[in-house]
């Protein structure tokens, strides 16, 4: 098992927001809290220390109390971008990341992580959850957003980053990574649009 005190947690609030008419999502209240900060406490029990990868507004979400990163990379290279530079800032062997727009994952997310990296020597773990398709067949599907990674794999990151690979799923498929399946279908849920946030459960 990998001690919880040696993995830095990271919120990703960097993205463009563009389905939520281009608005900042992580400042956008669930339950009467911003997203961001709604994920950062959910967090930060089960690791060691987090911070937050942001490109707009890091004055406020500085106010949250842990660091804030912006992206080494521009124009909202996404969630990879946000990896990268939460790796280089790492303090500890081990980052796990969470995007702020799914305010329902699990409360033992990192341990379940943490147990199947150890227990299979991978440098990454990634969670797995069901999900309906399209003909109503529930099926599993990765949550890649979700990840456990060592800090040796930065090095691969931007090698990727750097040749213009943005897709995490590509690179992610090409990672020797450990999959953890997690039973329950509302815990990824994720808000991309007003009415998905809107829609979440309370």
């Amino acid at each position: 098992m990998v001690d919880t005190a040696l993995i830095t947690g990271v919120v990703l609030a960097g993205g463009r927001g563009l389905r939520m008419g281009g608005v900042d999502k992580g400042l956008l209240l669930y339950q009467g809290t911003p997203l961001a900060l709604h994920a950062l406490r959910r967090l930060q029990p089960q690791v060691g220390n987090c911070m937050i990868n942001a490109n707009r507004h890091p004055d406020h979400y500085a106010g949250f109390g842990v660091p804030v990163v912006g992206d080494a990379l521009p124009d909202y290279a996404g969630p990879l971008a946000g990896f990268a530079v939460a790796l280089r800032h790492c303090t500890t062997p081990w980052l796990v990341t969470v995007p702020c727009d799914s305010p329902l994952f699990p409360q033992d997310l990192v341990v379940q992580l943490a147990a199947v990296v150890a227990a299979g020597g991978h440098d990454m773990a990634m969670a797995v959850a069901p999900e309906a398709d399209a003909t109503g067949t529930t099926v599993l599907r990765a949550q890649p957003v979700f990840c456990l990674m060592h800090t040796r794999v930065l090095s691969g990151l931007e090698a990727f980053l750097a040749q213009g690979g943005r897709k995490i799923d590509t690179w992610a498929s090409q990672q020797p990574t450990a999959r953890v399946v997690f039973d329950d279908p509302r815990a990824f849920l994720n808000a991309n649009t007003i009415a998905e946030l809107q829609a979440l459960p309370t």
